[in-house]
């Protein structure tokens, strides 16, 4: 039978529907709320459970952004325990912005602010919280161990060699909840590091780095896998020096952060490590594995425009770019799935990849389980409108 009306996600079957990175028509199978099978689609399906005709749309889980400063003016450095609260409200709003799960991201800061909110998130990860809301995954440092010619908008004099004594100070008691930590692994000398931290379980990402071609391929080789924002605060693309980005786009383990606003990185950039990173795979497919959507928004997500205030400094917003006051760009207030539509707006891939991007790849790039066994609940539904913009749903 089927049942055009609202539904549950308590037992269903969906036809007719497209998975990320496969425009094959599948049916998923929903058993008590969980993902149970997905099979190609059988025209002839019948079931005595409601059925639901998604008619050729995307269908994915929801976005995990490994990239978030902070939303609804809570900058995440600045959480103590009585933002607990508002943690939970982020949280909600992130849900109802399509995400599923995030990685809150702490800039640089004094290490004592760095050990504040990892003890603060370290006690609001074991507080229970409702079905609707976005989970919290980990933890991402975004720093204190950058380049200072590459530090971009983050505060110099926090900013720490990249040594063993500092690294294990910055963790404290906390590394069980950090996920990724960004560090420009140039500033290294001893090669200590980086094992260090994979050896923990923290996957490593380089940036906001100098390093060359040859500094970021012994990275990778020690157990680096990711590359913070792809071409921000780092060398350009340069033929006789590829540097770290070079070094990223042709190796086949490593997956590039990317922000889709329009600001950070002009659309043709974004069409060439997008066809970089498809190129580079050993079967070619239709998406690139490899690259996955960031936001690195900042605390002003969720609020309008205006002039908010952002560690000791303060920042402009206008039109979803956040700005520091002398015009260096510090990040967007554009939540994740904004950069899905954009993809498709300019053309640069198609509607399947651009949806894999933000749901799929990033997942990947941290090792998260796909949509087999996850709920239903955090199923999305995805339809390209006749003036080709993209819109998006909670199925449930």
């Amino acid at each position: 039978m089927t049942n055009t009306a609202t539904q549950t996600a308590a037992s269903i079957d969906i036809i007719n529907a497209r998975l990320p990175g496969d425009d094959n028509l599948q049916q998923i199978l929903i058993r008590q709320g969980q993902i149970l099978a997905i099979q190609p689609h059988n025209p002839q399906y019948s079931s005595d459970f409601p059925i639901l005709d998604l008619q050729g749309d995307w269908i994915s889980l929801g976005g995990v952004d490994l990239q978030i400063n902070g939303a609804l003016g809570l900058a995440f450095p600045d959480v103590t325990p009585q933002h607990l609260p508002q943690l939970l409200e982020i949280g909600q709003y992130l849900w109802n912005e399509g995400i599923d799960g995030f990685l809150p991201t702490l800039v640089t800061t004094t290490v004592e602010k760095i050990q504040r909110s990892l003890a603060s998130f370290a006690e609001f990860i074991q507080t229970p919280t409702s079905a609707n809301t976005a989970q919290i995954l980990g933890v991402h440092l975004e720093g204190p161990f950058l380049n200072p010619e590459k530090r971009g908008a983050h505060p110099q004099d926090c900013l720490l060699p990249l040594t063993l004594d500092h690294v294990k100070r910055v963790l404290g008691d906390y590394a069980n909840i950090v996920k990724v930590i960004t560090l420009a692994p140039e500033l290294d000398p001893t090669g200590e590091v980086i094992p260090f931290l994979h050896h923990l379980g923290i996957t490593v990402s380089l940036g906001h780095s100098q390093a060359t071609v040859e500094q970021a391929n012994f990275a990778f080789s020690q157990g680096a896998t990711m590359v913070t924002h792809a071409f921000n605060a780092m060398p350009s693309l340069h033929h006789r020096q590829p540097g770290l980005l070079g070094a990223a786009l042709v190796h086949p383990n490593v997956h590039c952060g990317l922000i889709a606003d329009g600001q950070h990185v002009c659309p043709t950039m974004i069409q060439l490590l997008l066809q970089a990173a498809r190129g580079r795979q050993e079967t070619p497919g239709m998406i690139s594995s490899g690259v996955f959507l960031v936001s690195d928004a900042l605390a002003p997500l969720g609020l309008t425009d205006g002039i908010y205030p952002w560690d000791q400094r303060q920042i402009q917003v206008q039109g979803g770019t956040a700005r520091l006051l002398d015009g260096t760009l510090a990040g967007t207030t554009h939540p994740l799935f904004v950069g899905v539509q954009n993809l498709v707006k300019w053309g640069v891939c198609s509607v399947s990849e651009a949806i894999a991007l933000a749901t799929l790849a990033p997942r990947e790039a941290i090792a998260q389980s796909g949509m087999l066994n996850s709920s239903g609940t955090q199923l999305i539904r995805w339809q390209e409108q006749e003036d080709l913009t993209l819109t998006w749903q909670r199925l449930f």
